[in-house]
């Protein structure tokens, strides 16, 4: 992004532009058939009109001397690039469609109570980080070259190294990546637990989100998160006694290894995962019902 200067704070984010999009598109809802497809028409055809302009402001100005690096520099403005998205004017970068190829494979990677990331794209490397159950899954090797690395390199064939990378997951970075600018963007799935600062290492934390109570553990390569609900009988734990990233269930006894959710009394049953991810300073959960 480009440098802040004194007028930025007085800009629309594009978080509060799309938000006021999707709130008249709420409003919209309410109304009766002809109503909402009128609505969408006058939509389309304002859509339809940007799009021919900026086409034609684009093919007048493409050879004008230093024109290309003028754009490359305007593109970093998030809304300019987004809405050059949207219109087609800019083409997908390669981190958008290693990004889509991964969502590919997000489905079966949630219905294990994991996720993965896009970590970085450079050249034609690639690196991904597993998330939640995924990371230090003992099937997480076979999943990765079976899943993830197949469906960056089948949909993607310019990245041809395809590395699985290890640590605290978020990427080490807090900026938003554009994947598919307006659409859907208000179903936020990631929710922010709290400050990576806060959970020291080796510490348990029990935390409310979106009304579901969590256990976080940090680990020095990972934080954990799971459903605070014993796999006996569902009870809350959050009167447990936890000695050595150990927790016991204060109703009747169960002992979980906070690092993988397994339940060392039981060993047929364990903790409910949920999706669990550091980005920039703070740890975000994805929360699996």
């Amino acid at each position: 992004m480009t440098d802040a200067s004194p007028h930025d704070a007085q800009r629309p984010t594009l978080d509060h532009l799309i938000g006021e999009l999707t709130a008249l598109e709420m409003l919209a809802e309410g109304w009766d058939e002809a109503a909402q497809g009128g609505a969408r028409a006058r939509a389309e055809a304002v859509d339809a009109l940007n799009r021919e302009a900026f086409r034609r402001l684009i093919r007048a100005l493409k050879d004008q001397p230093g024109f290309g690096a003028a754009l490359k520099e305007a593109a970093r403005d998030e809304v300019v690039y987004a809405v050059l998205r949207r219109h087609g004017i800019l083409r997908p970068s390669l981190y958008e469609r290693v990004e889509a190829a991964l969502d590919s494979v997000r489905p079966g990677l949630a219905s294990h109570g994991g996720d993965a990331e896009v970590v970085s794209v450079t050249g034609n490397r690639a690196e991904i980080r597993f998330l939640g159950a995924c990371d230090g899954c003992p099937a997480s090797q076979l999943t990765f070259y079976a899943g993830v690395k197949k469906a960056i390199q089948d949909q993607v064939p310019e990245v041809t190294e395809v590395k699985q990378a290890k640590g605290l997951g978020g990427g080490g970075s807090d900026t938003v990546q554009f994947t598919s600018p307006f659409a859907n963007y208000a179903e936020t799935e990631w929710i922010t637990a709290l400050p990576l600062s806060d959970l020291a290492e080796g510490e348990t934390r029990f935390v409310e989100i979106a009304n579901h109570s969590v256990i976080l553990t940090r680990f020095a390569e990972k934080v954990s998160c799971f459903r605070n609900a014993c796999a006996h009988m569902a009870l809350e734990m959050t009167q447990g006694e936890i000695r050595d990233t150990i927790l016991t269930c204060p109703h009747h006894g169960f002992r979980y290894a906070l690092d993988s959710g397994e339940c060392l009394t039981a060993p047929e049953v364990q903790l409910q995962p949920h999706a669990v991810r550091v980005k920039g300073a703070n740890i975000e959960v994805r929360l699996i019902a």
